[in-house]
């Protein structure tokens, strides 16, 4: 692994995506003129290039792990979609039309990259466990419909990779679309969406699992899993997907975790003991658009010097937002002092309540990180397991309520010098008007969309079974 740590002593990779010199208006209005979504065609040759291009920035940090995410990608249409984020949004520039759009809701803080695999439980910093949002790498101002159309099309795909039909696919995204919409309008004109969380109380079916399986964590199980106490100190494992560094590498990510601290309000910042580095290592094989940028795992004392409360910090390498393909300079970079890192952060601010007060954000090397606690008490959503359609439809009516709360509570409520509008209001008062209407783009837009995706794979899957360089 020594050929692997050392790299990350010289990694200074950010991702920046160079445009022409369009201004934002000029483009919004643009997707606002376009025609309508073109019908799914193949594009061999465009696809390989797309994904070369994006990928080989971070070839010369981490190639092993950009091996496990074309490996991963080549599984099947949905996973590939996942790892895919930025081929949506270079499609966008041309079809990031809608009817459902305003001034205002064109410029909506979204989550940039929704789909099933990027929800889940957790506990929030009252210690509550919830069913929300769980990844902000790709979050950026744009166009709300974007979120939802995202989200659409990953149920199509799945519901397709779990065996159900064409009726039941548009049912599933007609149901996701109704409880979105239905939710906006019951936020509009409240301070609903401030309070508001899916618990076991008020869900049900799988999503009521994924509650009932993070309130069964525990600290102790979660640390075992990952560390040892030898001679009376806790150390992290090494594992294969747990890699040691040489001591340049560690030294660089400690005084990143230094660093860090500042970057917590000082009115929420514990004692300096609390972040003493304990271990640390580099994380391999999590997830899937994110392979390629390097994770790093911190263990640090935490409240007390008992063993039994260290805590593990995840410190996770960000780029440039892949919405900022189809609409750059829409959040502009002073809003985020020019940190992807701290972009991540805010919007995850933003977007939750009761936030983790661990979030924050780092440089190392010149690379952004979003900091943020590694929680004992996650529990990933299985889109899989979702075998009937009937619990199908109970879930996606349930990340419909988790979407539109996000929208709602990523606007004035958070930072009106950011986002000055309500966005319930904006979004309820455009699609809410005509929800039949919305419902019926959404759906036409997700089952082309899907179709795209599944010819995009094949090509995909050409190339890389031909050995065709991916990165």
């Amino acid at each position: 692994m020594k050929h692997i740590t050392s790299l990350l002593v010289r990694a200074r990779v950010r991702v920046r995506v160079k445009f022409g010199a369009w201004t934002m208006p000029a483009i919004l209005l643009g997707c606002l003129a376009m025609a309508p979504l073109y019908a799914a065609s193949a594009r061999d040759a465009w696809v390989v290039q797309q994904i070369k291009t994006y990928n080989t920035p971070f070839k010369a940090q981490l190639p092993q792990e950009l091996k496990t995410k074309m490996d991963k990608m080549a599984l099947s249409p949905f996973t590939f979609y996942r790892g895919t984020a930025h081929v949506f949004y270079e499609d966008m520039k041309q079809l990031g039309n809608s009817k459902f759009l305003n001034t205002a809701n064109s410029k909506a803080w979204i989550n940039g990259d929704l789909h099933l695999q990027n929800v889940g439980a957790f506990k929030d910093a009252n210690g509550k466990v919830v069913f929300d949002l769980t990844d902000f790498d790709e979050s950026y101002w744009g166009p709300y419909v974007w979120d939802i159309r995202r989200m659409a099309v990953s149920i199509v795909l799945a519901a397709k990779e779990n065996g159900m039909g064409s009726n039941d696919q548009q049912t599933l995204v007609n149901d996701f679309v109704d409880a979105y919409l239905s939710k906006i309008s019951d936020f509009k004109g409240t301070q609903n969406e401030t309070s508001e969380t899916l618990t076991t109380a008020n869900t049900k079916g799988e999503v009521k699992n994924t509650l009932q399986a993070s309130e069964g964590q525990t600290r102790s199980a979660f640390l075992a899993k990952y560390t040892v106490v030898t001679n009376a100190k806790r150390s992290f494992l090494t594992t294969a997907d747990l890699a040691q560094l040489d001591a340049t590498g560690y030294n660089s990510i400690k005084s990143g975790v230094a660093n860090y601290v500042a970057s917590i309000a000082s009115g929420k910042r514990y004692a300096s003991s609390f972040y003493s580095v304990k271990d640390i290592r580099v994380k391999l094989g999590s997830g899937v658009g994110s392979l390629g940028r390097y994770r790093i795992y911190v263990l640090i004392e935490g409240p007390s010097s008992a063993h039994t409360d260290d805590v593990i910090l995840q410190l996770k390498q960000e780029s440039t937002s892949v919405v900022s393909i189809a609409l750059p300079n829409n959040m502009p970079t002073e809003a985020y002092g020019n940190h992807d890192g701290q972009r991540a952060a805010l919007s995850m601010k933003a977007a939750l309540t009761n936030t983790d007060v661990l979030v924050g954000w780092t440089t190392i090397n010149g690379a952004p990180y979003l900091v943020r606690e590694k929680s004992p008490f996650e529990a990933d959503f299985v889109s899989t397991k979702l075998s009937k359609t009937a619990d199908f439809s109970d879930a996606v009516k349930l990340i419909g309520k988790v979407v539109a709360k996000a929208h709602a509570l990523a606007d004035k409520d958070y930072e009106a010098s950011l986002i000055p509008d309500s966005m319930d209001k904006e979004i309820d008062d455009t699609a809410g008007t005509n929800k039949s209407g919305f419902k019926q783009e959404v759906l036409n837009f997700a089952l082309d969309y899907a179709k795209q995706v599944e010819l995009d794979y094949q090509s995909f899957l050409k190339a890389y079974k031909a050995g065709t360089p991916l990165y």
